[in-house]
């Protein structure tokens, strides 16, 4: 389970992930670390600061890679489908309620069960239908592992 915080000048996310055990893993000889894939499900709450509408609901369920080039660090990166509860969000038109999220992140593991990282996300809707203003913000990310 996790908690994300994300932020940008104009709106916050905040969600509450669930993130499946391993799909697959490789190990990487050499001291190269491992490489795994699970997916992380989410619901979000979007704010904006100021423009209508001012709040927005989303679904998401994004294949995450992480490398663990050692068993405290990792880079992870993802993307897939999402889906929110409207098209328009803190003044734009983001002309579908499908949308697709993309992560790119850092992070370190605390204990054998505290994971801690940042990323940065994109949502867009990859030019299905215009306009495609799309919405990026930066997260922190809490993951406690059962």
């Amino acid at each position: 389970m996790g908690l994300q915080l994300g932020y940008h000048s104009s709106y916050t996310k905040t969600t509450l992930a669930y993130e499946t055990p391993k799909l697959w893993t490789h190990t990487f000889g050499q001291d190269w670390g491992r490489i795994d894939l699970t997916v992380e499900m989410g619901v979000s709450y979007w704010k904006a600061r100021r423009d209508e509408p001012d709040t927005m609901w989303q679904l998401s369920a994004i294949p995450m890679l992480r490398w663990w080039p050692n068993d405290a660090v990792y880079l992870e990166l993802g993307s897939g489908p999402t889906i929110a509860n409207r098209s328009e969000f803190a003044g734009r038109d983001l002309s579908t309620r499908f949308q697709f999220g993309s992560h790119l992140g850092v992070g370190i593991l605390i204990q054998k069960s505290h994971r801690l990282g940042i990323r940065y996300s994109h949502y867009s809707n990859a030019g299905i239908k215009k306009p495609n203003p799309g919405l990026d913000l930066l997260q922190v990310a809490y993951t406690y592992r059962f």
